[in-house]
């Protein structure tokens, strides 16, 4: 599977494509979870009422995660393209929840976890206004964007694994 990692403002500007805070050490963890934790919550997608569902389960974890008005707006709006991704290209899938505490932060994982047809070419599909459908290209790389840390692993024939992780400021 191929892997790409991507840098925020938290990390360090280096060629490498981590988007790990500082302290915190990056995940390679599949839908198991950071380090073998089991989600909190699994959530189905398999239509455009459960991705709704998601969008609101999510704000009330963000909110009691407390997360500013604005950092749950961005998990949520990432949530929501993701979500849609999994449903429209990878013909549903799961959303694996998970609430972290690392060094003295708190924040949220999720893993969108599908069975779909891959990504041939992931670098081209984080690639604004790359569609390999109707929308405006925009849902990757937006949600890389809007989360602190994102990766995400894809093959044709294997499907796409997602993980993006919002933490709490200090």
């Amino acid at each position: 599977m191929n892997a790409i990692r991507s840098k925020t403002p938290y990390g360090a500007s280096t060629t490498s494509l981590s988007r790990t805070p500082p302290g915190v050490a990056a995940d390679s963890a599949g839908p198991a979870g950071p380090g073998g934790q089991p989600p909190d919550e699994i959530l189905p997608i398999r239509s455009g009422e459960q991705i709704v569902r998601l969008r609101r389960f999510l704000r009330e974890k963000a909110e009691a995660l407390g997360l500013s008005q604005i950092d749950q707006t961005k998990v949520v709006t990432a949530a929501s393209e993701l979500a849609r991704n999994t449903l429209i290209y990878g013909g549903g899938g799961d959303v694996h929840f998970y609430t972290l505490q690392r060094n003295g932060r708190v924040g949220l994982r999720l893993d969108f976890v599908d069975n779909g047809p891959g990504i041939p070419d992931i670098p081209k599909a984080l690639t604004d206004g790359f569609t390999s459908g109707k929308g405006l290209g925009l849902g990757l790389g937006g949600a890389k964007r809007l989360c602190d840390e994102f990766d995400i692993r894809s093959a044709p024939g294997e499907g796409t694994h997602i993980s993006v992780t919002k933490w709490k400021p200090f």
